[in-house]
């Protein structure tokens, strides 16, 4: 794997890494557990970007569908504050296209 393609492989890893970690510390319940499944299940697809035509645009996409999905729900379950969760519908929008830019 050579260039771009081992970066996106390495920024899916971390983002797995990272949802473990985030799994191993958080509350176990409601909003967070949902975070953390949506995380690491995007974090796979990540791995599989530099495989995909556009690895830029799918990589980005997914990697903003966490910023605004999973972020906001992390910090809802963890605060009890829901201010971000505005942003969640944004994030799974971003995960959708994100997987449609896998397929082109």
């Amino acid at each position: 794997m050579a260039g771009a393609a081992r970066a996106w492989a390495r920024v899916g890893a971390l983002s797995g890494a990272a949802a473990m970690a985030a799994a191993a510390y958080g509350a176990h319940g409601g909003l967070y557990e949902t975070a953390n499944r949506f995380h690491l299940l995007h974090s796979l697809a990540l791995l599989a970007v530099p495989h995909c035509r556009r690895p830029a645009l799918a990589g980005s996409l997914l990697c903003a569908g966490v910023g605004f999905f999973c972020l906001p729900l992390y910090y809802h379950g963890l605060s009890g504050d829901p201010a971000f969760n505005r942003a969640a519908p944004l994030g799974g929008t971003l995960f959708i296209l994100g997987w449609a830019a896998m397929a082109l």
